[in-house]
């Protein structure tokens, strides 16, 4: 479980790492390990992920555009330069009004 496709030791331009798709969400991870994921997505618009929830907290951080996230019901947008952290266990989803990138951080915890 010791996957990445981002690079170490070198700086690299993560809003740029990934690349939109006609009608598509693409997803590039960048690093797995047993305690935590990053993965990297771009989403056109009218993509998005259904609700679902995860047994622990995961940190959106939009890199590009702007997403509208729903949490418990609650919808808000976050905005390109904000993060925003989903609480375990909590039904969310994402939906692209407009194309936008996040990183995702998910942490395993106990």
């Amino acid at each position: 479980m010791n996957e990445s496709t981002a690079p170490k030791g070198t700086a690299f331009d993560l809003e740029n790492f990934v690349d939109y798709a006609d009608g598509s969400v693409v997803s590039k991870t960048l690093l797995k390990k047993e305690i935590s994921n990053l993965t990297l997505f771009a989403f056109d618009s009218g993509q998005g992920l259904s609700e679902h929830s995860a047994p622990f907290d995961a940190v959106v951080q939009i890199l590009d555009g702007a997403a509208e996230i729903t949490i418990g019901g609650e919808t808000q947008i976050v905005q390109s330069g904000e993060m925003l952290v989903m609480p375990a266990d909590i039904p969310h989803a994402l939906q692209a009004k407009e194309r936008f990138k996040m990183l995702l951080t998910m942490i395993r915890s106990n």
